[in-house]
């Protein structure tokens, strides 16, 4: 009920513990509260917040438009609806050094368990976009080791990504790579690989864990987990994928409407009442006050509506 009773610290613990050469840990992209605490169910490892749900969520671009203010406080609301461990997209960290200082501390506070700053040059874009360009390796560093010196816990993963895959090449991204966790990155994020090739070759130039973003329409071919974990991938995202799926279902319904004058076509698809009682916990509230509860709910279990009356 309410918020997860798991301390941030614990879930950052998590987190450390979980990532390993090989785990493929599974991170789904909430793109609300109630969507983490949906991945929870599924047994997944842990949520990612992505930056370009948080943007699109605004009816925005991903072309760094959204503010540390935005996002801390999205990406707290996500973080504390899970017992799960959150990661955050930080884009390029909101400003300079002493911007990205604080960048770290507010996601810190706000009970995220790592995040990931990228190499990009603003205004930035879509990693899997053409047209993009990044700055220089000392510019890069500084930025994580601003990052690293500026965090509370050390338990708070800081990832470095690098878009440079896509403008010189793989060589280039490795050596990118390299030179990150040098800087203090606990982990890489090597954007717009061309193959499993790539990310092996990856995996194989750092002793920190990598990252796989299994994103649709975009330059990756859709790996499955244990392709990934063959080739040491420690952790996957899928950060766009449960609100394409929602906004695709929400146009289908309206389109439904308009058509047909009614969604009845489309009821049975939807979740249904129940079930979106039972994601939010709408009967544990009855223990504090059982006026709250004290109707029945087609499809909840009979017995479990009588003792709540």
């Amino acid at each position: 009920m309410l918020y997860s009773k798991v301390s941030p610290a614990d879930k950052r613990v998590a987190l450390r513990k979980m990532l390993t050469p090989g785990a493929a840990r599974q991170f789904p992209g909430a793109f609300n509260p109630l969507s983490a605490r949906l991945i929870e169910e599924k047994n997944f490892d842990g949520v990612y917040i992505s930056g370009a749900v948080l943007a699109n969520d605004l009816g925005l671009p991903d072309i760094g438009l959204t503010t540390l203010p935005e996002v801390a406080a999205r990406a707290g609301q996500i973080a504390r609806m899970t017992d799960l461990p959150a990661l955050v997209d930080a884009d390029t960290g909101f400003g300079e050094p002493m911007n990205l200082a604080r960048t770290i501390q507010e996601l810190e506070h706000a009970g995220l368990a790592g995040m990931h700053i990228e190499d990009q040059v603003l205004p930035k874009r879509c990693g899997h976009l053409d047209g993009k360009t990044v700055v220089d390796t000392a510019t890069m560093t500084q930025r994580i080791a601003a990052a690293a010196d500026a965090r509370i816990d050390d338990n708070f993963l800081i990832m470095a990504r690098t878009d440079i895959r896509g403008i010189n090449g793989l060589d280039a991204a490795i050596e990118r790579a390299r030179a990150m966790v040098d800087a203090g990155a606990d982990a890489i994020f090597p954007e717009a690989m061309k193959d499993l090739s790539e990310f092996e070759a990856i995996t194989n130039a750092v002793d920190v864990p990598v990252l796989a973003n299994m994103t649709e329409f975009g330059k990756s071919e859709l790996f499955t987990r244990q392709q990934l974990a063959d080739v040491g991938v420690a952790m996957i995202i899928y950060p766009v994928t449960l609100l394409r799926s929602a906004m695709g279902a929400a146009e289908r319904v309206l389109d439904t409407i308009t058509a047909n004058g009614t969604q009845d076509a489309y009821v049975d698809q939807m979740l249904t009442r129940a079930r979106l009682y039972e994601l939010v916990a709408y009967e544990d509230y009855n223990a504090f006050d059982s006026g709250i509860f004290n109707f029945e709910v087609p499809g909840l279990d009979t017995q479990a509506n009588a003792e709540n009356l």
